[in-house]
């Protein structure tokens, strides 16, 4: 690499952008991903069409399309006079800094310094504290929705994003649409780990409040309303969305997802057939349709009206089926297919399911590793009756240090398991030891120690449970001021 190509990466780095933003590939599917972007440029004419376009670019970069990546961000670049009136310039740092990239990307070094020059005469003209940088809380609100939109891991940072966007701006209204929506988010996919501490009721009421049209913000809160026992109210803002936004999928998506948490399991399949006619190719409301069969399903069980259940189980594995056709790594797809395969009695589909798909995906988050082990550690105790197996998995889980109700279920039924084997006299030095690891979690030192002990009295010359002990010793040691 030339030193100038190197001087000039040096400098690129500097960039508020996309590409230093640490947005990795291996955790988003890109062709997916490029689909949901698209649609919300489509379907949401005269909103965030320059934070769109960046994003678009930046993923078809990923996708190794450099061409159409600047073709995006000459949308980005035409649509910054529209959305940013009289702050051109500011508006357009982002959308230069990833020009600077991908033009550097495909050798284009001259055009990538003309990018970077851009940039620094306009830091320069607005006083930055870096040639290269501006703290402006518009670029965190770009820098946090991005982080959102790829997945789980990132939500922290987002939220850490929109929260120094509203420090500077506390009334903006698209600064507290996107907090609130990485605060619904981060409740949503880590519950355990946010029940109590932070709800997401106030911050989209508040986001509400400010902007009470936003297609994002109002189908949140009805479902929020109704997950927090305010039917009612949920209802008035969800049939508010649909009145303003009646063709938009993600209304109509939020709005099947409030209807089937309702019970209207019919309302809900209404609205995810009009979604699916308006965006065909979106695995998501097959994902959704599937899950709406499986309510019916599970609610004709519990009557025992055998007629309708085959029919309904057999359009849930469809549905299913036709989303992990289209995305073969989407993870609870994945394992809802397993379950209702086992559900069926096609065991080895379910097997398989969970071999050759779920346990192979490898950048899996602590709390997906948790619920893969928990589902399986039921599939081989109920449906293959083999408790080892179970055994094996539930413990696999509850050895990942991450807080959830998974692990917490894991815990409880492998407690009630090592007791009920001590018992019958069928425990051997693994169970032991395992039901002290138990106790251990619970702050339960005491009985900790005695079930290492007796672990170790079975077999003697194992380092594990001696360490253990001694561990447990340690912990144990008064001390002495």
């Amino acid at each position: 690499i030339s030193s100038v190509s190197a001087a000039s990466r040096e400098i690129l780095q500097q960039l508020e952008c996309h590409f230093t933003w640490e947005l990795q590939k291996e955790h988003i599917h890109p062709d997916e991903l490029e689909e949901r972007i698209a649609e919300q440029i489509r379907f949401l004419t005269n909103k965030s069409k320059v934070r769109n376009y960046n994003l678009l670019a930046y993923v078809k970069f990923l996708n190794d399309k450099k061409e159409e990546a600047l073709e995006n961000l000459q949308k980005a670049e035409e649509a910054v006079p529209l959305e940013y009136p009289g702050e051109v310039e500011k508006g357009s740092l982002v959308t230069w800094g990833n020009y600077a990239w991908v033009h550097y990307h495909v050798g284009n070094l001259t055009e990538s310094q003309a990018y970077l020059e851009k940039v620094e005469s306009i830091c320069k003209q607005l006083g930055g504290e870096s040639p290269y940088k501006l703290e402006l809380p518009q670029i965190y609100c770009d820098k946090g929705w991005a982080l959102l939109k790829f997945g789980a891991r990132y939500y922290d940072k987002a939220k850490e994003s929109f929260e120094k966007a509203l420090v500077q701006e506390p009334k903006n209204p698209e600064f507290n649409s996107g907090y609130a929506i990485t605060v619904y988010r981060m409740e949503d996919h880590f519950s355990k780990n946010h029940s109590g501490k932070e709800s997401s009721l106030e911050p989209l009421k508040r986001a509400v409040e400010l902007n009470p049209d936003d297609v994002f913000v109002v189908p949140l809160l009805a479902v929020n309303l109704l997950e927090a026992g305010r039917m009612k109210e949920g209802e008035k803002w969800i049939k508010r969305a649909l009145q303003k936004h009646p063709d938009v999928p993600y209304v109509l998506r939020y709005a099947a997802k409030f209807y089937r948490k309702k019970g209207d399991v019919e309302t809900s399949l209404q609205h995810l057939e009009k979604a699916l006619s308006l965006t065909p190719n979106a695995g998501f409301l097959y994902h959704q349709i599937g899950l709406c069969y499986r309510a019916q399903y599970f609610a004709m069980k519990k009557k025992s009206r055998f007629d309708k259940m085959e029919e309904l189980i057999r359009s849930c594995i469809f549905y299913f089926e036709k989303v992990v056709e289209r995305k073969p790594r989407f993870f609870y797809a994945n394992i809802d297919l397993a379950q209702m395969y086992a559900e069926k009695g096609q065991l080895q589909k379910a097997e398989e399911t969970y071999q050759k798909k779920l346990l192979t995906i490898s950048n899996l988050t602590p709390l997906e590793k948790q619920q893969l082990h928990f589902n399986y550690g039921r599939f081989q105790e109920f449906y293959r009756r083999s408790q080892s197996e179970a055994i094996k998995h539930y413990l696999a889980a509850l050895k990942i240090e991450f807080d959830s109700s998974e692990r917490d279920k894991c815990q409880c039924i492998l407690k009630k398991l090592m007791e009920k084997k001590i018992r019958k006299g069928e425990a051997n030095a693994a169970d032991f030891a395992i039901l002290g690891f138990i106790h251990q979690l619970s702050g339960e030192m005491e009985q900790a120690g005695e079930a290492y002990e007796e672990a170790l009295n079975i077999d003697p010359w194992n380092e594990e449970y001696s360490s253990a002990i001694l561990k447990l010793n340690l912990l144990r040691k008064p001390t002495y001021a």
